[in-house]
């Protein structure tokens, strides 16, 4: 049985060899990559949701690089002393699924049987998230109408991705974890500079959220040198600011030949009440 339920009926899903199957008669193809659309037309903003093809590239091309790997290799430490042994884990807005594929790895290095699913709402960005990991599940969803039943997952990763608190809630098992990744004070502080005349930096602060009881925060914090111009635009594209970065910031940082970038992270961890 999938840990996944059919976004019409909220019935269980049995995955097939090519498609989903509820019993109620809703079927879900499984695409060549190996990923489920589970996004009902109805629930869709434009026609093809979150990161275009281009964001994708970049973002599988930076992190294929290892320039984020300490940020994986906490979390992965960090779940690891969070899991039993058979653990039901969610990555909800997983992107082209670097951390998903890493945590699920190494939870079965460490004798553990994980159950692992990763939601995203890009189509695109799923494909290289299917081919990544075989063993991970994964779907075309909103993590605002997550398609698992309520109390499904033992644990919760989002990382920089939409704060669905209600959804969340309601997936989570009482006494499961929610591990909630954001970006530090300084992150790509460097990177700012170049695009903004008068940047500022992120806002850090420790927000109680509703149902949740705060256990830690994690600091991960390093720098990394990006050698070519290729690279520099890969982190460009992947971050917000490539969105509403003025023409001339952009051609500051076309310019350059390499850029060393500040990178810090906290690793928010919460437990559901």
């Amino acid at each position: 049985m999938s840990l996944f339920c059919c976004p019409v009926c909220g019935a269980p899903l049995e995955r097939g060899e090519r498609a989903y199957a509820c019993p109620s008669g809703h079927s879900y193809d499984l695409s060549r990559e190996g990923y489920a659309y589970l996004l009902p037309p109805n629930r869709k903003h434009s026609a093809a949701p979150g990161d275009d093809r281009q964001m994708a590239r970049a973002r599988r091309e930076f992190l294929s690089k290892g320039y984020y790997e300490p940020l994986l290799n906490t979390l992965c430490c960090q779940i690891l002393s969070l899991c039993g042994e058979s653990p039901v884990i969610l990555d909800a807005g997983c992107g082209e699924g670097y951390y998903t594929a890493g945590i699920f790895r190494a939870l079965r290095a460490a004798g553990k049987a994980p159950r692992v699913a990763g939601t995203d709402i890009s189509k695109y960005i799923l494909r290289s998230a299917a081919k990544r990991e075989r063993g991970v599940e994964f779907a075309v969803a909103s993590s605002y109408r997550l398609p698992l039943a309520d109390g499904a997952a033992d644990l919760l990763l989002d990382c920089f991705s939409p704060l669905a608190l209600a959804e969340f809630r309601r997936v989570l098992r009482p006494g499961g974890m929610f591990v909630y990744v954001v970006p530090g004070e300084r992150h790509l502080w460097e990177l700012k500079q170049v695009l903004y005349d008068r940047p500022y930096p992120n806002q850090e602060r420790e927000t109680p959220y509703e149902g949740f009881a705060y256990q830690r925060i994690v600091p991960v914090d390093g720098t990394v040198t990006l050698p070519d111009q290729a690279d520099v635009q890969n982190l460009f594209r992947m971050t917000p600011y490539y969105w509403k970065t003025p023409r001339s910031g952009g051609e500051r940082l076309a310019a350059l030949e390499t850029l060393t970038v500040t990178t810090s992270f906290r690793i928010h961890i919460f437990r559901r009440l």
